[in-house]
């Protein structure tokens, strides 16, 4: 049975070195091996290791080569599966408006990955604002869905009164921008997604 590894990268490591020391602070025990799991998740920006877990492209060891091991870019952690990504792909329309939810969480999240490349980057949003830009790229009535599910999923935060909202800036898995680039020629072209 192989060990799946999930690759572990931090933007800034004077800001994952500060968030440690701060979550050490106090403590009298070193912490346990799940402790350091949730306090090395939540130093890049998850809410603990689950949430990392569900962000992070899995591999297994055995068909890892020098390139895909942790500390790798991101583009070569995952390979893109042109199936899946054809078959949410048809979840839109021409013009890239998602006309039904999937039902699969993977289908979903590459979903997700759409609808945030078109929320503005480094833009303070108001609820309203959102809910305006998500109600016009979906056609199955449920914008808060969308909300929540950014939200939930790590490329949208808010204040904690949620009075504004920022896109969480990450670079997307290589099927995500496969995915997105997919509807942006199909935009271009006027043709449904094929």
């Amino acid at each position: 049975m192989s060990r799946t590894s999930l690759p572990y990268s931090a933007d800034d490591i004077s800001a994952l070195a500060r968030s440690l020391r701060a979550q050490l602070a106090g403590r009298t025990e070193p912490p346990g091996h799940v402790e350091w799991l949730n306090m090395l998740a939540k130093a890049v920006g998850c809410r603990n290791f689950q949430h990392f877990r569900t962000q992070a492209p899995v591999q297994t060891t055995e068909r890892m080569t020098a390139q895909d091991r942790p500390g790798a870019a991101l583009e070569t952690a995952s390979p893109v599966d042109p199936v899946r990504v054809l078959k949410v792909a048809r979840c839109f329309d021409a013009p890239g408006v998602l006309l039904r939810w999937p039902p699969k969480r993977s289908e979903r999240d590459l979903c997700l990955w759409v609808l945030w490349s078109r929320i503005f980057a480094g833009r303070a949003m108001s609820e309203g604002e959102v809910n305006g830009l998500l109600r016009n790229a979906h056609r199955f009535g449920d914008h808060v869905l969308l909300r929540r599910e950014l939200y939930d999923f790590g490329l949208l935060d808010r204040t904690r009164d949620g009075s504004v909202y920022r896109r969480v800036e990450r670079r997307p898995p290589p099927e995500a921008l496969a995915m997105i680039r997919r509807l942006k020629a199909a935009s271009a072209t006027g043709r449904a997604p094929s």
